[in-house]
């Protein structure tokens, strides 16, 4: 299984990115649940966004109402609609799936949100 995340850039607070997934060598609706993480320069790595194998979606605090995750069955993609951002969202964002007790990660796609 390989995913491989993609979208990130520079951005000025209050404006929007969207971050994609490729999934490859298993289908989404297989994988228990995928989502986001995000880790800051000098923090922990934290869940962001993540939705289960039936389609329920749950997000962090921080950002509900801002954030949207998504789901393309038919073409194995996944995606993190990010609205209105804030300077605290500059982070490196992880795509990660789970299959069984297996975790898979992407790579990091930056994010960084000027003020």
């Amino acid at each position: 299984v390989q995913l491989q995340a993609s979208g990130g850039g520079l951005v000025q607070a209050g404006g929007s990115l969207r971050l994609s997934c490729a999934l490859h060598a298993q289908r989404i609706i297989s994988m228990n649940d995928m989502g986001w993480y995000r880790q800051a320069p000098g923090k922990p790595r934290e869940q962001v966004a993540w939705v289960g194998r039936g389609g329920v979606k749950n997000y962090i605090d921080p950002v509900k109402g801002r954030f949207t995750i998504s789901r393309d069955i038919a073409n194995n993609m996944m995606y993190l609609q990010m609205n209105n951002l804030k300077p605290e969202d500059t982070a490196e964002y992880y795509c990660h799936a789970r299959l069984g007790r297996t975790s898979y990660w992407g790579q990091g796609t930056l994010v960084t949100v000027s003020s």
